[in-house]
């Protein structure tokens, strides 16, 4: 470990007053905890979600849960955001580019537990590749110029799995050939291979905004704290998740790699963090899959994601 990784403290952040924060799916799991711990370290927070009453509730926890620990929140603002709705993405990206300075954005939300049977949206969009692939490619698209203005960052949520079932998605929206499981990997060798290409292609363009991956380990419910409206597991699924305990962490610490590779200031673009034991542990450096770091798969996807969205990055407007 290096001396910069021992000096880190996920529980301790540097001050981040005067920063604001964008989290996708930021109403439970670990959208929830990165925004608390954003907003505990002094950070404006834009947490957003699918459903008005579930962010109600998240902010009111988080807020409460800081004020428990006396610290001062300067600013949990909530906003609605569907990443499986194209025209919900447009929507919400031209409202946060009215707030002013946007320092970094978390493309979080995502299905975990994907549906039995193939399913799309109204845009015509698989769902699992809708929800955690094209929304966040067109969201960041859509935020890039105010990222670039504040040199911001861009951080990508990747998997553990993508390294235990490397899957090349040939087939990114499974027209044929659907299974739960492959539809959920493959959106994580996406996420990845999108987080590294787009960091290729702000370096080639000179644009300001560092693109970063980050996975949380093997992060479950039943080791999370019981928060109302935001994280309540079933005495069942603490029992189970609890028989796991050597492999696994709460959600809380699912995030640290997240907040980590969305603030400090020595993670470069490009990189991929996670947890020092790969499914638990403090964060450091993570090696992505063969799969998603191979440049032509990531060529494919992007090309792929840009006449799915009908986005195309505004580099030239970013450059600066």
């Amino acid at each position: 470990m290096s001396a910069r990784e021992a000096d880190w403290d996920p529980r301790h952040l540097p001050d981040l007053s005067g920063r604001t924060y964008l989290v996708t799916g930021a109403n439970r799991g670990l959208g929830y905890f990165a925004s608390e711990q954003l907003a505990a370290a002094g950070a404006q927070v834009i947490m957003t979600g699918r459903s008005p009453n579930r962010l109600a509730a998240a902010r009111s926890a988080a807020t409460a849960r800081l004020a428990e620990n006396d610290r001062v929140v300067p600013g949990l603002q909530t906003l609605l955001l569907d990443t499986s709705n194209l025209g919900s993405v447009r929507a919400a990206a031209a409202t946060i580019r009215q707030r002013g300075r946007l320092d970094g954005v978390l493309l979080n939300a995502g299905i975990v537990h994907p549906p039995s049977r193939r399913q799309t949206t109204r845009d015509g969009n698989e769902l699992v590749y809708a929800t955690n692939v094209l929304g966040h490619f067109a969201l960041a698209g859509a935020l890039l110029t105010a990222l670039a203005a504040a040199r911001g960052r861009l951080v990508w949520l990747g998997s553990m799995s993508t390294s235990l079932a490397p899957v090349d998605p040939v087939d990114p929206q499974l027209v044929e050939r659907y299974s739960g499981w492959r539809a959920y990997v493959q959106s994580k060798v996406a996420t990845t291979a999108l987080g590294l290409e787009a960091d290729r292609r702000l370096r080639a363009a000179q644009v300001p905004v560092r693109s970063v991956i980050a996975h949380p380990g093997y992060a479950t419910s039943g080791r999370t704290p019981g928060i109302q409206g935001v994280n309540e597991p079933t005495r069942w699924g603490r029992f189970t998740d609890n028989l796991q305990s050597p492999i696994t962490q709460s959600k809380e610490r699912g995030a640290w790699s997240l907040v980590r590779a969305l603030v400090d200031p020595s993670v470069a673009g490009g990189q991929m963090w996670g947890p020092r034991f790969v499914a638990h542990g403090t964060p450091r450096p993570a090696r992505p899959s063969r799969t998603a770091s191979d440049l032509a798969v990531a060529e494919r996807l992007w090309v792929g994601c840009e006449n799915a969205t009908r986005m195309r990055w505004p580099f030239e407007s970013a450059r600066r």
